[in-house]
C-alpha cells in the first residue's frame, strides 16, 4: 500500500471510528443519567391503596392520610370482593377496611413491591395510632422467604431481555442484520423461537430447582421466560435489520438504558420520576418482570395486558424483519439491474 493509498485509508476509518465512539459516548451518558437519575433517591407517590365505599371508618382514615401526604393515594371499590380483586389483580399494593372489632385492617401484597407493602404499613400504622384505632396487618400475597425484597423477577427478566437482544445482535452480525431473502427471515425468526423456549427452559430451571427460589409454577415460568426472550429478540432484529449498526444502539437505548431502571423491577413505579412512572406498562423489560410476578404469586387475570404487551412486541418485531428484509431486497435488485445495464445508481 503506497502512501496515498494509506491516506485514503485512514481518511475512511477516522470518521466511522469518531462516529462509533460518539454514539457510545452518548449511549454511557444516557446510561448513567437514567439510572442515577431513576433510582438515587426514590420518592414514593400515589402509592394506590383499595377501600370499599360505605366502609366510613377506612375511607376517613385514609383521606386523612391523603391531606398530610402524597405518599398514599385511595382506590375506591364498590364492595369488598372487587377490593380483593383488586389487591391480586395488582392494582392496588393494600386495600384498607373496617376490621369485626371496630379497629382497621389491612391486607397486603408485598411480592407486587415489598418496598411499597412496607410504605402502605408504615403509613397506615401511624395513622391508625393517631386516631386511636387498633390495626390489624395480613400479608395476603408474600415474597418467597429466598427472596426477601422481591428482585428475581425482575433480575430473572434482565437475563431474559439480554439473552434475547443478544442472540439478535450474534446473529446480525454473523450472517448480516437484514435477511438475503423471506425464507432467510424465516430461518432468522425460527432459530430465535428455539432459543427463545430454551433459555425459558434454563432461566426456570435456575431459579426453580437449582437455587430453589420458587418451588412452584415452574413450566409457567418457562413459558413466559421464553415470550420475555421472543419479545426482545424480535424487537432488536427488526431494529437492526432497518439500521444496521445503529439499530443496536437504540436497541441498547430501549431495552437497558430506558427498559431496566424504568421497568418497575427494583422499585415500585411509584416511586421512580414522573416520566418513568408509566414505562414498565410498555416496554419489555417491565413487561417480562410484571408477567413473571402474575406467573408466580398472583391471579392469572392479572397476566392480561403483560401477556398481550409482549407478545404485540413479538409479531410487531416479526413484522419489521419481514418487511425490512423486502424492502432491501428491492433495493438490492434495483442495483443489480442498474449495474448489468450500465445505468447510473441514485441509491445512497
Amino acid at each position: 500500500m503506497d502512501e496515498e493509498e494509506q491516506e485514503l485509508s485512514v481518511r475512511d476509518w477516522l470518521p466511522r471510528t469518531a462516529a462509533l465512539l460518539v454514539g457510545t459516548l452518548a449511549l454511557a451518558t444516557a446510561f448513567i443519567a437514567a439510572y442515577v437519575g431513576a433510582l438515587h433517591q426514590p420518592t414514593p407517590r400515589d402509592v394506590p391503596v383499595g377501600v370499599v365505599l360505605g366502609d366510613q371508618r377506612a375511607q376517613a382514615v385514609l383521606a386523612a392520610v391523603r391531606g398530610q401526604t402524597d405518599k398514599i393515594k385511595p382506590i375506591e371499590y364498590d364492595d369488598p370482593g372487587a377490593a380483593a380483586d383488586g389487591l391480586t389483580a395488582r392494582e392496588v399494593y393494600g386495600v384498607l377496611t373496617t376490621g369485626p372489632d371496630n379497629g382497621l385492617r389491612l391486607t397486603t401484597a408485598s411480592a407486587s413491591a415489598p418496598a411499597a407493602a412496607e410504605l402502605v404499613t408504615q403509613v397506615l400504622t401511624q395513622a391508625a395510632r393517631q386516631a386511636n384505632l387498633p390495626l390489624q396487618v395480613t400479608d395476603e400475597v408474600p415474597v418467597e422467604r429466598s427472596d426477601p425484597r422481591g428482585l428475581v423477577p425482575f433480575y430473572l427478566a434482565v437475563g431474559l431481555v439480554l439473552g434475547g437482544y443478544l442472540a439478535s445482535t450474534a446473529l446480525g452480525l454473523k450472517t448480516g442484520t437484514s435477511p438475503v431473502s423471506l425464507p432467510r427471515a424465516g430461518l432468522r425468526v425460527a432459530a430465535l423461537a428455539v432459543y427463545s423456549v430454551v433459555l425459558g427452559i434454563i432461566g426456570a430451571t435456575i431459579v426453580g430447582p437449582i437455587l430453589d427460589v420458587w418451588h412452584h409454577d415452574i413450566p409457567a415460568v418457562a413459558a413466559v421466560g421464553a415470550l420475555a426472550v421472543f419479545a426482545a429478540a424480535m424487537v432488536a432484529t427488526a431494529v437492526q435489520a432497518w439500521l444496521g449498526l445503529l439499530g443496536t444502539g437504540l436497541v441498547i437505548l430501549l431495552l437497558v438504558v430506558l427498559g431496566n431502571p424504568g421497568s418497575g423491577g427494583i422499585y415500585a413505579p411509584e416511586f421512580l420520576p414522573t416520566w418513568m412512572r408509566g414505562m414498565h406498562r410498555w416496554n419489555v423489560p417491565g413487561l417480562a418482570t410484571d408477567l413473571i410476578k402474575s406467573a408466580v404469586y398472583f391471579d392469572r387475570r392479572s397476566m392480561g395486558w403483560t401477556l398481550s404487551g409482549l407478545t404485540i412486541w413479538a409479531l410487531l418485531g416479526a413484522l419489521g424483519l419481514v418487511t425490512a428484509t423486502i424492502f432491501h431486497a428491492r433495493r438490492r435488485a434495483v442495483r443489480a439491474a442498474r449495474t448489468s445495464t450500465g445505468a447510473p445508481s441514485t441509491d445512497g
